[in-house]
């Protein structure tokens, strides 16, 4: 992961506002962190599920970024990759329980 990945997740989790490079975190009124990648929403995260967005961008960037909220909140082993240009969203250790990524689908 990288350092501003972990410094995004830190932020997510302590519930504070954040921002570095173009990437922020905005705290809400009623907590839940929304993650910004370029301006453009890439995380909606509460106690209780993740809504994940490609931002309109299915770029190496913001699936990173996806990935790294993944991992921390949801399942080490979950996160979305790409296949024949069509990103998935793998949600066990294995590739057994894959579907098809949508923006704005939950995650939980």
């Amino acid at each position: 992961m990288r350092k501003i990945e972990t410094q995004m997740n830190s932020a997510i989790r302590s519930r504070r506002n954040w921002q570095s490079g173009n990437t922020r975190v905005e705290i809400t009124a009623d907590k839940r962190a929304i993650v910004y990648l370029h301006g453009n929403l890439i995380a909606n995260v509460d106690n209780n599920d993740i809504q994940i967005f490609d931002g309109g961008y299915q770029s190496v960037t913001t699936k990173s970024r996806l990935n790294a909220i993944i991992e921390e909140f949801i399942m080490p082993a979950a996160g979305v990759f790409q296949k024949n240009w069509n990103w998935f969203v793998k949600l066990s250790l294995d590739f057994s329980n894959v579907i098809p990524f949508k923006s704005g689908m939950v995650l939980n």
